[in-house]
């Protein structure tokens, strides 16, 4: 948006942490905004700066609790609308509900279409998202969506880390797309899991596709949440022979079951980013930052230039 308006950032309660380094990184100050809650657990919103005119970006990931943080989200916009800010792009590291993209069986809903549905009702006027778990969701809105990638990031931190024996699986079939791409990138074998899913949060791995033995394997997928998918993928990889299992995803929105598993499981290390605000306590998990990536899409959004140049893989 050009014509001088002005850029400003704002945060829900969701992920201030990276609002805080996007921030940094545009070398810009988080926006002044009280967003709180009453006793009753009502959501408040007030900013307490002038926003007339303005480019506004407001930072929320709809992570758990989703209902919350999605509600907290409208709010933010509608307030930002009433201000009469010039524009108000919703910048959503983490889109929640994306797993319910589609009617998979009788009397269900399109949970993931209802909340753009309600995004576009509060007045939002754009979306930046990273990593849906369905690229489809994007065209569930019209409005322009700007969907990122966490690639460049990975492929940075797996370049400066690389080892000679790697070869990158997907934990299912359905992730080969995603898993192909980085093997092509990093120039290593592919392979995939074949899996049986037992429940909804259980997975019970079958079979391999791919070089395993005495092999570094590096698991690729979007989002993880009780894990059951990557500990029992690699539960079957070390017992074919694997030197060493790593997963690699975009979203960590672990459970307490997911929590456990990576404890007492046969994952070495989960390298993820920071897209959900979480504690790592005593886990094996390395969060990479993607505050760079996401600050530099806004300041492309708020100039009216290019995103999709920051990307060698144009999508998964």
């Amino acid at each position: 948006m050009q014509n001088g308006t002005g850029l400003k950032i704002f945060s829900g309660k969701s992920n201030l942490p990276l609002a805080q380094e996007i921030c940094s990184y545009l070398g810009a100050s988080l926006g002044d905004a009280l967003v709180t809650s009453f006793p009753d657990s009502e959501s408040f919103v007030r900013f307490n700066e002038n926003i007339r005119g303005t480019d506004v970006f407001l930072v929320q990931s709809t992570s758990s609790p989703a209902n919350h943080n999605v509600m907290e989200l409208l709010i933010m916009i509608d307030a930002a609308k009433r201000a009469s800010a010039a524009r108000v792009t919703a910048v959503l590291p983490f889109f929640g509900y994306a797993r319910q993209d589609r009617k998979d069986q009788p009397r269900v809903p399109i949970t993931s279409k209802l909340v753009a549905n309600l995004l576009v009702a509060a007045g939002v006027n754009r979306v930046l998202t990273m990593d849906l778990h369905a690229q489809q969701i994007q065209g569930f809105f019209d409005i322009p969506v700007d969907h990122l990638y966490a690639s460049p990031v990975f492929f940075d931190e797996l370049r400066s880390n690389a080892v000679s024996n790697l070869t990158i699986f997907s934990p299912d079939v359905g992730g080969m797309k995603m898993a192909n791409a980085y093997s092509e990138v990093l120039g290593c074998p592919l392979g995939f899991v074949a899996k049986r899913r037992t429940g909804a949060s259980t997975v019970e791995a079958m079979n391999l596709v791919g070089e395993v033995e005495g092999r570094e394997i590096l698991l690729v997928d979007d989002m993880t949440e009780t894990a059951g998918t990557l500990t029992a993928a690699a539960k079957l990889l070390k017992e074919r022979g694997a030197q060493k299992v790593s997963a690699l995803v975009s979203h960590c929105v672990l459970n307490q079951t997911g929590k456990d598993r990576l404890r007492n499981g046969n994952l070495d290390e989960l390298i993820t980013t920071n897209s959900v605000h979480m504690d790592t306590e005593d886990l094996p998990i390395r969060q990479l930052s993607v505050a760079p990536l996401l600050g530099e899409a806004i300041k492309r959004t708020h100039t009216d230039n290019s995103i999709s140049t920051l990307f060698e893989v144009k999508g998964f």
